[in-house]
């Protein structure tokens, strides 16, 4: 009787340590399972671009479908395996501002439902990123540019090269000359300053050739009168 008590109460024991581990067992699994409260999404800007970011932080790294929702527009769909530091995936949309999106889920048969809460956009759409134009630089003034002098042209080897100085010519005066000499002045025409004519040559040679007629004239008349009254 004392061995059949003794192993009664050893299977008690040995039951019921089997059940503690495998409740701790079930425990732990239900922990590292999937589940949806492993998800979370978020809308924001990439650059000038819109996306809808999906973050899957499983640890137990269970494949799973994620699908974006417009009401009830597919938006994209995309698949992923998640991990205890986070696994993310983009949606690019150009979303509108205080716009809801839905995001479901679907790991196998351990989450087929959607992330809580709904991602709901920004009060202002992504903008795009402007980059200021440069001030233009106003055109330097345009200075005229002095001109360049003419080039002396430099004389051939065929051409003899003139003399510097000047060679004074047989009508100026040389040392030792007279000083009342005078010059000849060029084509032989004398210089009348000189000689003491005039322009009014001409009409005084008139005036005087005149006076000389009219001179005889009186003279010839006086002679006459003279004889007439001589013979009388």
């Amino acid at each position: 009787m004392s061995i059949s008590f003794r192993n009664a109460r050893s299977v008690r024991i040995l039951g019921v340590a089997s059940a503690s581990a495998a409740l701790a067992l079930g425990v732990a699994g239900n922990a590292f399972a999937c589940n949806i409260t492993e998800f979370s999404a978020v809308a924001k800007c990439d650059g000038e671009k819109g996306v809808i970011s999906v973050t899957d932080k499983d640890p137990s790294g269970t494949p799973a479908t994620v699908t974006v929702y417009l009401g009830d527009k597919v938006i994209g769909t995309q698949d992923i395996v998640g991990s205890r530091e986070g696994v993310t995936v983009d949606f690019s949309e150009d979303w509108a501002p205080n716009t809801t999106y839905r995001v479901h889920v679907k790991a196998g048969k351990l989450v087929d439902d959607y992330v809580k809460p709904d991602v709901l956009t920004g009060g202002e759409a992504c903008k795009t990123e402007t980059t200021p134009s440069p001030t233009p630089t106003p055109p330097a003034s345009e200075t005229p540019k002095p001109s360049e002098p003419a080039a002396t042209p430099t004389p051939s080897a065929s051409e003899p090269e003139e003399s510097a100085t000047p060679t004074p010519s047989a009508s100026e005066s040389t040392p030792g000359a007279p000083a009342d000499s005078v010059p000849t002045p060029a084509g032989g025409s004398s210089n009348l300053a000189e000689t003491g004519a005039s322009s009014n040559t001409g009409m005084i040679a008139g005036i005087a050739a005149a006076l000389v007629v009219v001179g005889g004239g009186a003279v010839f008349f006086g002679l006459r009168r003279r004889g007439a009254s001589n013979n009388s």
